[in-house]
């Protein structure tokens, strides 16, 4: 593919070098800062000076200043040209010897030092000496098989090392200690310190010029078979692919990130990054392509040229315009190495949103993604494509340069509705990745906004978690989009969050209430009472209270009952106010006074005494009505029940007023029983329902809590009842003997046995006097073992007594306490089990914890 890498511009013009002078060929070119030295074939060495100018529409030209010319007394073509800056020398081959001139004259040096039998030369651009005031010189030898290496300075040299090479050199090139050689038939790498070298690969000689160069520290560049250029390191391998360039290369040179080749009709631009053939410039007879310091110079037999390279970013940016952002990334990321730090990472990253951009734009969204993370880009320029999402208050400016060619979305997609719908989709996605990260640092409001907008548009399930979640959209746009687009329940979301609940409640009853058309929340009632029940303001509960319980009694009083457990701990609604409120509605008014009464265990009179007779009052209504709701009767009549056993705080004398000439039986007996009137109450059971099940469980719960005694009394006067008709009721005599036989533990059997009939025989009661009597047995076996422990333990305390006793303690007033250093003034002491003595109050003080005893005497002299 290509790419402008380079343009080709004239340096020095045949008439300025040779003028008429046909027969006159450039042979060999130098070039050190703005000094530039030809070698001609007739032994001419020209010194010209290159100026760089900038014309007018801002391209390079170069002015080409002739200096001086010397001629070196030979026939001889002058074959190659090296400058040592450092030793303000040109080295000069011709005539196989290498003579030291200086440079700026050209005349040689006093001296006369010269190198002779040398075929090719070049220097060692990564010396080993270390010497500042010579250069090491790397030369291939007239002698068969033999290079040379050299120190020259500036006006002697001085060989230091001849080294053998197992076929006769072509070329040569050198990094330190290391020379790369094109041999007869291969490559080599030799280490000239140590005489070892390794192959690298085959060719020709006689079939194509060799190449080597060095192209960095430690790497060369080769001319391969198969027309490759192939790059190598001292170690002998690759660590780039190769470049393909023509079969009759004739030279290279490098330009990072660029080879350049030159053949017979061709320059070709290859890349080091990703092994492309970049650009080719028709270029004909030329034979020598040299780079000298970033700067290429390519010549023909009559003319100099140099291919003056586009700027990195301007190459980056056409490649970028093409569309070709693999390319344009490669080589950004290579161009970090010829631009400074700071401005590089400016430029990489701007280029990597201008890549995102233009992947977004071909709907490659992945790799959009990434590119808009790597290079960090202001995701506000990525929601201005998209019309109306940014906030109106957003001051919001695309980059400029623009990253992009696109006004807005309309024209990215052209109109077409699939692909828009793709973008916004990517847009959500994306919005919703970052709006967490560092990325929305500064713009959370703009991100949120456009967010919402999306999700609002697309009805997208995530609206709602985006506004039951922390966010920052901007409250007057998202309302006017939300509005237009119909998302009512979203709305008073958005209120919410921005503590406007009166507008959002008022917003969500309108929904309810059919005045606004919202099919968000199928339970959008449930959701405003249980919005209502954890509102903290007062004023909105009860003003919307009504309103819910209109709605539905028993689910809207839940904004009273199920109120947060703190809010009820602080009473934050007074009751009676409540009780107030809801005495319009009779099955709320019941749900919160067992709220008060039965969840929150409120011991106040009148709310117990209130809910019994909410309970009375319907178990009579329905008791009224047809037998169709007779399951609801009983769940009533079974509330009614368990409150009047369950609790103590109820007015009973009222409540037995209300129940006397009804028909509720069981409850009067409870009342009864509440009264302490258990004759009563077990008469009703036995006589008036004749639910002797009932009155065995009466007996039980009114004895709860009570001791064995109460028990005993409640279960004889049940027996009692059972038996006072006389023994001709068949159905009382069963019941009796089913008592006595089912709950022997709770009768005394010998008051039982008084109370019996005589002629009852002893196989009827034999349960009952089986039980009373292991009862018996057992309480008798369990005293005894009671009695045997106490006894045992006693024996053990009178052991350790006659323990202690058996030992002698002597008290004088010269033993000292233990504590508190003092002598004892009283006969009272505490000794501990070790037989250290303390006084009794110092004892008390410490709060010693050892087991001790307390010994008192009626003298000191005493003795225990």
């Amino acid at each position: 593919m290509s790419v402008k890498a380079f343009r080709l511009v004239p340096a020095v013009e045949r008439e300025m070098l040779m003028g008429d002078k046909v027969r006159i060929n450039i042979e060999c070119i130098e070039c050190c800062g703005k000094n530039l030295y030809i070698g001609t074939n007739d032994c001419f060495i020209y010194h010209f000076l290159l100026e760089e100018k900038i014309s007018a529409t801002g391209k390079i030209t170069f002015a080409a200043t002739k200096q001086l010319y010397k001629h070196l007394g030979f026939k001889k073509a002058v074959n190659e040209l090296k400058a040592a800056s450092a030793l303000n020398r040109l080295l000069v081959l011709c005539d196989n010897t290498m003579t030291l001139v200086h440079m700026m004259n050209l005349e040689p040096v006093p001296s006369g030092a010269r190198i002779k039998g040398a075929v090719t030369f070049t220097l060692n651009e990564n010396p080993v000496s270390g010497d500042p005031f010579c250069v090491e010189v790397c030369i291939i030898s007239v002698k068969r098989r033999t290079i040379q290496i050299f120190m020259v300075y500036e006006d002697r040299v001085q060989i230091v090392k001849e080294v053998l090479t197992p076929e006769q050199p072509c070329a040569v090139a050198v990094d330190g200690h290391y020379l790369c050689l094109a041999l007869t038939t291969q490559y080599i790498i030799l280490n000239y310190n140590t005489g070892n070298f390794q192959d690298l690969f085959p060719y020709c000689s006689d079939e194509k010029r060799p190449i080597v160069k060095r192209i960095g520290r430690q790497e060369f560049l080769l001319a391969g078979p198969g027309g490759l250029g192939m790059f190598a390191t001292v170690d002998g391998i690759s660590q780039r692919a190769p470049v393909h360039w023509s079969e009759n290369v004739i030279g290279a040179a490098l330009c990072f990130p660029y080879v350049v080749a030159l053949d017979d009709e061709f320059i070709t631009v290859h890349s080091m990054l990703d092994q492309q053939q970049k650009q080719t410039l028709p270029f004909k007879e030329g034979h020598i392509l040299q780079d000298f310091e970033g700067k290429v110079i390519v010549a023909t037999d009559k003319g100099i040229y140099i291919l003056v390279p586009f700027p990195l970013e301007r190459q980056i940016q056409d490649l970028l315009a093409s569309h070709r952002v693999e390319e344009a990334l490669v080589l950004a990321k290579g161009a970090r190495r010829n631009i400074p730090k700071e401005k590089f990472q400016v430029m990489y990253k701007r280029i990597l949103q201008q890549a995102g951009f233009i992947q977004f734009a071909q709907l490659q969204f992945l790799e959009a993604k990434e590119l808009f993370r790597s290079g960090q880009l202001d995701v506000r320029e990525l929601i201005s494509l998209y019309p109306f999402l940014l906030p109106t208050s957003s001051s919001f400016i695309r980059s400029h340069p623009p990253l992009h060619e696109y006004a807005d979305l309309n024209q990215l997609t052209q109109g077409d509705q699939e692909k828009m719908t793709k973008c916004k989709q990517f847009l959500m996605s994306y919005l919703n990745e970052v709006r967490s990260t560092e990325v929305a640092n500064g713009y959370k409001e703009d991100i949120d906004t456009a967010l919402l907008k999306l999700y609002a548009e697309a009805n997208h399930e995530s609206l709602l978690d985006l506004l039951v979640s922390e966010n920052f959209c901007l409250l007057t746009d998202s309302a006017v989009w939300l509005e237009k687009h119909k998302k009512y329940f979203a709305l008073g979301l958005l209120y919410h969050y921005n503590s406007q609940d009166a507008a959002a409640l008022q917003l969500w009853v309108k929904i309810v209430n059919g005045d606004v058309q919202d099919p968000t929340r199928s339970d959008l009632y449930e959701y405003i009472v249980d919005f209502l029940t954890f509102c903290s303001d007062q004023e909105l509960v009860w003003k919307y209270a009504e309103w819910v319980l209109l709605k539905n009694e028993e689910v809207g009083v839940q904004i009273f009952t199920k109120r947060p457990l703190e809010e009820q701990q602080k009473n934050t609604f007074n009751p009676d106010d409540v009780i107030r409120c809801l005495n319009k509605y009779p099955k709320s008014l019941v749900k919160y006074l067992e709220h008060l009464v039965l969840d929150s265990k409120i011991e106040k009179e009148k709310y117990h005494t209130h809910l019994a007779v909410l309970y009375l009052d319907e178990t009579l209504r329905l008791k009224s009505v047809a037998t169709d709701s007779c399951a609801e009767l009983n769940g009533v009549q079974t509330k009614l029940r368990s409150l009047l056993q369950k609790s103590d705080l109820y007015r009973v004398h009222f409540i037995l007023e209300k129940i006397k000439g009804t028909d509720l039986h069981m409850e009067n007996a409870i009342l009864y029983g509440k009264l302490e009137e258990h004759d009563k109450a077990l008469h009703i059971l036995v006589h008036e329902l004749k639910d002797f099940p009932a009155a065995e469980d009466y007996c039980m719960w009114s004895s709860e809590s009570k001791n064995l005694a109460y028990r005993q009394r409640l279960f004889h006067m049940l027996l009692s009842v059972y038996l006072n008709p006389g023994p001709s009721d068949c159905e009382l005599v069963v019941a009796a003997v089913d008592l006595l036989n089912n709950h022997a533990a709770e009768f005394d059997a010998a008051q039982v046995l008084q109370l019996v009939p005589d002629n009852w025989s002893l196989q009827l009661l034999s349960p009952f006097l089986t039980g009373a009597m292991r009862q018996s047995i057992h309480t008798k076996r369990m005293t005894q073992i009671a009695l045997g422990l106490a006894e045992a333990e006693n024996f053990i305390y009178k052991h350790e007594k006659a323990k202690l006793k058996g030992r002698s303690i002597i008290l004088s007033d010269k033993k000292l306490c233990q504590v508190c250093q003092s002598p004892f003034c009283e006969p009272a002491f505490v000794r501990y089990p070790n037989g250290g003595m303390v006084h009794t109050h110092c004892a008390a003080n410490n709060r010693l914890v050892n087991a001790n005893m307390t010994h008192r005497f009626s003298s000191p002299s005493s003795q225990t």
